[in-house]
């Protein structure tokens, strides 16, 4: 990834600002008590999904994740789903790039396959999250995609709870990139 200037850093700054007033505006940050996919048991609960069917939420996010793929080296933008799908197809119409979904399954019918969406061997791609606990999910279909032989470095997730995908994703030679934490939220 390159360097970021201080211009495009504060632009930065100035964007999880926006994002975090609009996912609280959006009611996407909940309290009480919640069981997470990763089956730990929370506080608070962060419900992309719930961002993702607002509009003016889900732009802010496509537009936001669209400047930091400026920044990599990627031609296609993916995403698992279910919570990953509207987040990249958004971004996939804000980059123009290909979108390729993977399926948590094969399908027992039709093509059976894990993938909407071409991928080639040589393709370079980076992965959309709504949510990352301890990176578990994505990670798994980070794997899938490898199988075929193309290649993961990024995933970016609109929040990210701070409960160790980070170190998850770093040991599959990936980076991750939050667009906010959720200790930027609460």
């Amino acid at each position: 990834m390159s360097k970021i200037n201080s211009k495009t850093g504060n632009d930065f700054e100035e964007q999880k600002q926006e994002l975090i007033a609009a996912l609280k505006a959006c009611g996407a940050v909940r309290y009480g008590d919640f069981t997470l996919a990763s089956g730990k048991k929370s506080k608070y609960y962060i419900d992309i999904k719930k961002a993702s069917t607002d509009p003016r939420t889900l732009k802010i996010i496509a537009r936001q994740a669209a400047l930091r793929i400026k920044e990599m080296d990627v031609d296609t933008v993916a995403g698992v789903e279910l919570g990953g799908v509207p987040l990249a197809t958004a971004v996939s119409m804000e980059t123009e790039l290909p979108l390729l979904i993977v399926r948590k399954s094969a399908k027992e019918y039709g093509t059976k396959s894990r993938f909407v969406g071409d991928i080639k061997p040589e393709d370079r791609l980076v992965m959309l999250e709504d949510v990352t606990t301890s990176g578990g999910s994505v990670r798994d279909a980070i794997e899938v995609v490898r199988e075929t032989g193309a290649s993961v470095k990024y995933v970016i997730t609109v929040v990210d709870r701070e409960e160790g995908a980070t170190e998850k994703l770093k040991e599959a030679n990936v980076q991750l990139v939050p667009l906010v934490s959720a200790g930027d939220l609460l």
